[in-house]
C-alpha cells in the first residue's frame, strides 16, 4: 500500500493487525427450488418442504428465531426463443439463513435438512459470537504495529517521535473481514478452521529532533 505525503509535517505509517481465533457458530443456506405447472402448486410444494426443513431444524436444536428468511421469489420459466419458446412452469425459489452453534453436528444437520427438502446449500460460513472484541483487538495490534514501524523510521533518520496527529482507519468497520480458513480434518469433513479478523490503520507523528 502507498501512501502520499500530502503535508511535510513529520511521519505518515501504515499498520495492520490480524487476530485469529475458533469459530463458534456456522450459517447454513439452504435453499428450496421448486417447477410446478401453476404459481398454486408451486407455493404450496415449496411451502411443504419448508415446512420440513423447520421440523428438522427444530430437532437438532436450533430454534425459531435463528432461521432467517432472505429471499422468496416466483417466476414463469421457459424453454426455446421466440416462436419456438414453451413455458415450462412456475419457478418458487425460497432461502434461509439458519445459524448454529453445535459445529460437531453440522454436517448430519446439512445432509437432514437436504433429505427433508432443500434443494441445495448456498454456503456454510464459520463465524464469531465476539467478534467486536476481536476487532477492537485487532484494531490495537495495527496501532502498535504502525508505531513500531514509526520508531524504526525515526531512529534510522535521528529523530525522535512527538505525539500522534493524525489516526486514519483505512478498513472501516462496515467492510471488515472475518474470513474463515480451511482447517484440517479428513477428505470431505466440514473443517472450519479459523477465523480471521483484521483491521488497518494510518498513524501521523510530529517528529522532534
Amino acid at each position: 500500500m502507498t501512501q502520499a505525503v500530502e503535508e511535510p509535517w513529520g511521519i505518515s505509517v501504515f499498520g495492520s493487525g490480524t487476530v485469529r481465533a475458533e469459530p463458534s457458530l456456522a450459517r447454513v443456506r439452504p435453499a428450496v427450488d421448486v417447477l410446478e405447472p401453476s404459481p398454486e402448486q408451486a407455493f404450496q410444494r415449496a411451502g411443504e418442504a419448508v415446512v420440513r426443513l423447520r421440523e428438522v431444524l427444530r430437532r437438532h436444536g436450533v430454534p425459531d428465531a435463528s432461521v432467517s428468511g432472505s429471499r422468496l421469489g416466483l417466476s414463469s420459466e421457459y424453454d426455446g426463443h421466440g416462436g419456438r419458446r414453451t413455458m415450462l412452469g412456475y419457478r418458487c425459489q425460497a432461502s434461509y439463513a439458519v445459524e448454529t452453534e453445535v459445529l460437531d453436528g453440522l454436517e448430519r444437520l446439512i445432509a437432514d435438512v437436504v433429505e427433508a427438502g432443500a434443494h441445495r446449500i448456498d454456503g456454510v460460513e464459520f463465524d464469531v459470537r465476539d467478534r467486536l472484541a476481536l476487532l477492537d483487538e485487532a484494531r490495537r495490534g495495527a496501532v502498535a504495529a504502525a508505531r513500531r514501524k514509526a520508531e524504526v523510521y525515526a531512529e534510522a533518520a535521528d529523530a525522535r517521535l512527538g505525539p500522534v496527529l493524525r489516526i486514519q482507519d483505512v478498513e472501516p468497520e462496515p467492510v471488515a473481514a472475518f474470513r474463515a480458513s480451511a482447517g484440517g480434518g479428513p477428505p470431505g469433513a466440514l473443517a472450519p478452521g479459523v477465523v480471521e479478523v483484521s483491521a488497518r490503520v494510518v498513524l501521523g507523528f510530529s517528529l522532534r529532533h
